[in-house]
């Protein structure tokens, strides 16, 4: 009876513990999850903001009802107004076929009762001067197989009204039937086509060199630099960990690098890289360390080399602030049971501080590896990614191309793209603390 009531109780229990981490897990969706997977959807069409025809996500063949009645209420007019004015019985027969297939064309379109209200509605606002500001009435979605034969038809019909005003020898004619022409050839272009593509952004950007070699350039700047800020912030971690005077003043002294604006100290480091005026570009050249002053901020080499620099500037208290919370945890007995024994400090770095700091080493790696794999601002300011791209990371790639080109659909496949990455750097980290602390336990 007693474990039957204790067998109860365990599973309340984990119940509960159920119940306290789900508002997390909904906070991680909500946050994190949600934005990832609305990437990835738009990341399915060609999506462009700059290209009227794929400024929508279309899964189906979509007509913007605004402009298609607009060019419509015109197209009339024009045909039976070539229709009387052609110089022989052929044009003018042509020309009437044409008008005929189109009002055929039409009356398919407002068939649909919905569509009707719709047009009729959008030429009412069109005859008072009122923008169409409602997207769910602008646009419609047509069948696939109709929106193709309209568009093919309006488009042939252009070409054939092209042609025959190249070939007329009327003038005043030849204008209005190049006029007439253009109008099909717009409202051919009223009939989007679906710009679904699936999965072949993926395919354009796994054979992407600017891609790869963003890649290569995250990756290198981020191995480099957080190697550095290791070696680094361990070492001053060790230094600010020991009691001397003024102890206080120098732990707050180190963080300010940190503490500056990431752009900011990006701007700083651009005046000190200057090759005319820049402080740190005239002494590494006169110490030998470089080939000349303009090197930092114009070769390939000198641009990497620049933002490396700064950001281990900036970014170093920050590791050597997580080390030093770790040291804090060691004993102080162990290294005076060790001295005891008669272990140097290099024996009490090597066989207690290591062994003991590994967790906190691998939280400050995890945390500054998916900062730097992510870095931005600091390229971004410094370098624009440049010269020639030398220095561009996939997270500046990614931008260029959501903002700059206004190519939502691209972008988001290179926003995904480091989602994925960052999400294996993670959970590479979390296996390796993991076992960290599992190890840990069972010892």
């Amino acid at each position: 009876m007693k474990n039957k009531k204790k067998l109860k109780f365990q599973l309340n229990e984990k119940q509960l513990g159920y119940a306290m981490v789900l508002p997390s897990l909904l906070l991680v969706i909500v946050v994190v999850l949600w934005p990832v997977a609305q990437s990835f959807y738009n990341s399915l069409f060609d999506y462009r903001l700059n290209d009227p025809t794929r400024s929508q996500l279309m899964l189906r063949a979509t007509i913007d009802l605004e402009r298609y009645v607009d060019n419509y209420f015109y197209i009339g007019g024009q045909l039976e107004s070539l229709a009387s004015n052609a110089d022989s019985n052929e044009t003018t027969d042509t020309i009437n076929k044409i008008q005929k297939d189109i009002e055929s064309y039409h009356s398919k379109l407002i068939s649909d009762e919905e569509m009707r209200n719709k047009v009729e509605k959008i030429d009412e606002m069109l005859m008072n001067y009122t923008p169409v500001k409602d997207s769910e009435l602008k646009y419609s979605e047509l069948e696939n197989d109709f929106a193709e034969a309209y568009r093919g038809a309006l488009t042939s019909h252009s070409a054939t009204l092209k042609n025959i005003a190249e070939t007329s020898k009327n003038e005043q004619l030849s204008q209005q039937l190049q006029q007439s022409s253009d109008l099909l050839a717009s409202t051919a272009g009223n009939i989007l086509k679906s710009n679904f593509i699936g999965l072949s952004n993926y395919g354009k950007y796994l054979k992407d060199q600017r891609m790869w070699k963003a890649m290569g350039n995250t990756a290198f700047f981020t191995v480099i630099s957080v190697a550095f800020e290791l070696v680094l912030g361990l070492a001053i971690a060790l230094l600010i960990n020991r009691a001397f005077k003024g102890r206080g003043i120098i732990r707050a002294s180190v963080l300010i690098p940190w503490a500056i604006p990431t752009a900011v100290a990006a701007m700083m480091w651009g005046f000190l890289y200057d090759g005319q005026s820049g402080i740190v570009a005239h002494y590494l050249e006169v110490l030998h360390l470089i080939p000349g002053a303009s090197w930092l901020l114009t070769t390939s080499d000198g641009g990497m080399f620049s933002i490396i620099l700064a950001d281990v500037w900036k970014t170093t208290p920050y590791m050597a602030l997580l080390l030093l919370a770790g040291l804090q945890t060691i004993p102080q007995s162990l290294y005076e049971a060790s001295s005891v024994d008669g272990a140097n400090k290099i024996h009490q770095f090597w066989r207690i501080t290591l062994p003991l700091l590994k967790s906190s080493i691998l939280v400050a790696l995890l945390f500054r590896t998916l900062d730097a794999f992510r870095v931005f601002d600091l390229i971004y300011v410094l370098t624009g990614g440049g010269p020639a791209n030398a220095t561009e990371s996939i997270s500046v790639y990614a931008y260029k191309t959501l903002f700059a080109q206004q190519n939502f659909g691209e972008g988001s496949v290179l926003s995904v793209i480091v989602f994925i990455s960052v999400a294996i750097i993670s959970l590479v980290y979390v296996k390796l603390i993991g076992s960290d602390l599992f190890e840990g336990r069972t010892k």
